[in-house]
C-alpha cells in the first residue's frame, strides 16, 4: 500500500507522485459501485459468456453479495457452474469512456451459508433498501462471490492484477464517499486554484484545469494546455482521512502556490 509523505515544499517534477495502491483502489472502486455486469457461463450456449445488469451488496471482505431470483438466467447458469466475473465501472465520467477506472472480479457464485444469511441480508438492503419489498419472496435467495483475482484499470496506462489476499486486506480509500462532493466543489468554485496548483506542484502551465479524482494521498487533474489535453497527478502535503483535513491541506497548498508566485 503507498505510504503517507510530507513535503516542506513542492515536489521536484521527477519525484513519483505517492497513490493508493491497484488493490485499495479497487476496493474504492467495490465500494462506490451499487450495480455491475455479472458474466457467467451460458448454460443454453456452453462456451459462451453470459452478462446480466446485478445489483451487489459488499461485505467487510469486499465479497459482493447478489439477490438472485431462480427464474433468473444467471442463477440458472450460477446452478450448473459457479465460475462468474463481476465489472464495475466509474460513474458520471466525461470524455473518453476508456479512460474511466473499471475492475473485474473473477471468483465463484454460492450460496450464502445459513449461519451468514441474516448478516448478508442487512448488509444488502443498507445499499439496495427498495429490495426489502421483494427479498423474502421465496424464488429469491443470496448468493456470495468468494473472490479469487482482481483486474483493476485506472485509465490509459494504469493497469494490473491484484491477488485475492492482497484485495482482502485493503480497505476503501477514507475519502471514497466524499470524492464526489469534493470534486464537484473544486471545478465549480476553485478553478484558478486548480490552475494555480498545477503550475506549482506538477510543473505545468494551463488555462484550464478539472478535478478528476481524489484520494488520502491526492488529487488528478485534466489539464487544458497549448500543447492540447493532459493529465497530471498532485500529492497532498501530507495524508488526509476526511473531508475537512483534505479542505484544509488544499487551502495550505494554495497559500504555498501563490507565495511561490510572487
Amino acid at each position: 500500500m503507498a505510504t503517507s509523505r510530507q513535503h516542506a515544499g513542492p515536489p521536484a517534477p521527477e519525484r513519483q507522485v505517492p497513490e493508493p495502491s491497484l488493490a485499495e483502489r479497487a476496493r474504492t472502486l467495490i465500494h462506490l459501485g451499487r450495480i455491475g455486469s455479472l458474466a457467467t457461463h451460458s448454460r443454453k450456449q456452453p462456451g459462451f459468456p453470459f452478462g446480466s445488469v446485478m445489483p451487489y451488496g459488499l461485505d467487510d471482505h469486499g465479497r459482493p453479495i447478489f439477490l438472485i431470483s431462480t427464474m433468473a438466467m444467471h442463477t440458472q447458469n450460477l446452478q450448473a457452474d459457479p465460475h462468474a466475473s463481476l465489472l464495475v465501472t466509474q460513474k458520471d465520467t466525461e470524455g473518453e469512456p476508456l479512460g474511466a477506472a473499471r475492475v473485474t472480479l473473477l471468483g465463484n457464485v454460492l450460496p450464502v451459508p445459513k449461519p451468514e444469511l441474516a448478516e448478508a441480508r442487512k448488509l444488502y438492503l443498507e445499499r439496495r433498501a427498495n429490495s426489502k419489498y421483494w427479498v423474502d419472496f421465496e424464488d429469491f435467495s443470496f448468493c456470495r462471490m468468494d473472490v479469487v483475482d482482481v483486474y483493476y484499470v485506472g485509465g490509459f496506462g494504469v493497469m494490473g492484477w491484484v491477488s485475492a489476499s492482497d484485495y482482502d486486506r485493503s480497505q476503501p480509500d477514507p475519502l471514497a464517499d466524499s470524492m464526489a462532493e469534493i470534486i464537484q466543489h473544486m471545478n465549480a468554485d476553485h478553478k484558478d486554484a486548480l490552475v494555480m496548483l498545477a503550475r506549482t506542484f506538477a510543473h505545468i502551465d494551463s488555462t484550464e484545469a478539472t478535478m478528476t479524482a481524489v484520494d488520502r494521498l491526492g488529487f488528478h487533474v485534466r489539464l487544458k494546455t497549448a500543447a492540447g489535453m493532459r493529465g497530471a497527478r498532485i500529492a497532498f502535503l501530507r495524508e488526509v482521512s476526511n473531508p475537512g483535513e483534505t479542505r484544509k491541506v488544499l487551502v495550505e497548498m494554495v497559500q504555498l502556490a501563490r507565495s511561490q508566485a510572487k
